[in-house]
């Protein structure tokens, strides 16, 4: 049985870097990035007259010589009035899951002579992005002169991406080519999943007294609530004395705090898909329905008196705290925009310590896309600790979770691609 690593804090995700490709593969983007739907419908335009082109006299032939020399002619003032440029701006760090990420760069012609139909692009993208080029064009950029471009794209799926770096180019003189490699590092953009509100939650939760409340509470940036000053008590710690009340009153007095109780809400997500399983465009539905669903119940909770402790199955078992009036809703996004499918069951691996934490857990809250034992075994004791659980089922068919609730109060979340539905009534 592999280790469980335990993350008290939310670490920092690893990119999904672009993998090397071949010479093959440069070929096809140079026709991809570099000719514009123009310059393609050119080139194919040439080979087929030049199929045709049988003879110097017939009149294809001379189609064939009159485009051979217009992408000839395209090409050397491409070459000649290749824009030199430098690019200064800022691009969004992160951006949900179908919304727009939008940056303003302001780009300086640093040659000598003018640039001409200039625009900027992203090229080489994830396939889970959408880019459209070619949609700001500045017409002339004179030497020294600076203009403001913007540029945005769009990813269609969660994740941490590499992004390539951002292209300045022209389109001079035809449109039939884009020509230049000025380029600039943006960095990595963190697509956030989109979230669904989960209206009429309420959990049955009552607090627990936390062992070592003050230095607990320290942690997840919360102190004990102040009340007020009473006069000291023989024996009581002298950390508590409060010496300018003391300088007023000419007495003894200490501060007092509310006692040391709080709400904590365990988050158990199951990212469990079937080995030799293969992901579709859009990803796993069950699994990307289950993130979705799992970022609109911590939102739901981020609002209330609840300390949430986010547990993330999988290889990895993250746990994350926020507490009353500091809930960082974006650090739990974070972690689900980066959650991984799991091939191998991990709840054997991550119930212990789940269990360790029980008696003092007062609510749980699971989102399962698959059933088994040590699924079973984990709502059991859940049950056991006398803590409130609330249960989802995400999948195309009730048929899936009907052993679930024979046995648990649970809620069957019925997913059909691309996701759950707007609002789910729970």
């Amino acid at each position: 049985m592999n280790a469980v690593h335990f993350h008290h804090e939310a670490t920092h995700p690893t990119p999904k870097k672009r993998r090397k490709r071949s010479f093959s593969y440069s070929l096809w983007r140079q026709w991809r990035d570099d000719l514009t739907p123009s310059g393609k419908c050119i080139v194919w335009s040439i080979v087929l007259s030049g199929l045709g082109a049988v003879s110097v006299q017939m009149p294809i032939y001379q189609i064939f010589c009159g485009l051979i020399v217009l992408i000839s002619l395209a090409a050397i003032c491409a070459l000649i009035m290749r824009p030199k440029v430098t690019m200064k701006g800022d691009f969004p760090l992160r951006t949900t899951a179908g919304a727009p990420a939008r940056g303003i760069f302001h780009v300086t012609n640093i040659g000598k002579l003018p640039a001409f139909d200039v625009s900027l692009g992203f090229f080489d993208l994830p396939k889970s992005f959408y880019c459209q080029r070619d949609e700001y064009v500045i017409s002339r950029l004179g030497p020294g002169e600076t203009v403001e471009l913007p540029v945005s794209v769009t990813p269609l799926q969660r994740g941490y991406f590499a992004l390539p770096d951002l292209r300045a180019y022209s389109l001079f003189p035809f449109g039939l080519a884009r020509a230049g490699r000025s380029g600039m590092n943006v960095g990595n953009l963190l697509v956030l999943p989109t979230f669904y509100p989960v209206e009429n939650m309420q959990l049955p939760a009552q607090s627990r007294y936390q062992p070592g409340g003050v230095a607990l509470s320290s942690r997840i940036g919360e102190s004990q609530e102040f009340i007020g000053n009473r006069d000291y008590i023989t024996g009581e710690s002298i950390h508590r004395i409060d010496f300018r009340a003391w300088a007023r009153t000419g007495r003894p007095i200490v501060r007092e705090y509310q006692e040391e109780y709080f709400v904590r809400v365990a988050l158990i997500l199951d990212t469990y898909v079937a080995p030799g399983r293969k992901a579709k465009k859009s990803g796993f539905p069950e699994l990307e329905a289950a993130v979705s669903l799992m970022a609109g119940v911590a939102d739901a909770l981020s609002g209330d008196e609840f300390i949430i402790d986010f547990f993330a199955a999988g290889g990895d078992l993250y746990q994350f705290r926020f507490g009353r009036h500091t809930a960082h809703f974006d650090n739990v996004l974070e972690i689900l925009s980066c959650v991984e499918p799991t091939r191998r069951d991990p709840f054997e691996e991550i119930t212990p310590p789940i269990v360790e934490e029980l008696n003092q857990i007062s609510a749980v809250v699971c989102v399962l896309v698959h059933w088994s034992e040590s699924r079973r075994k984990l709502l059991r004791s859940i049950q056991e600790a006398d803590c409130a659980l609330e249960t989802y089922f995400v999948g195309p068919s009730k048929a899936e979770s009907a052993p679930i609730s024979a046995e648990f109060d649970m809620t069957h979340v019925q997913t059909d691609e691309p996701g759950i539905p707007d609002k789910l009534q729970v």
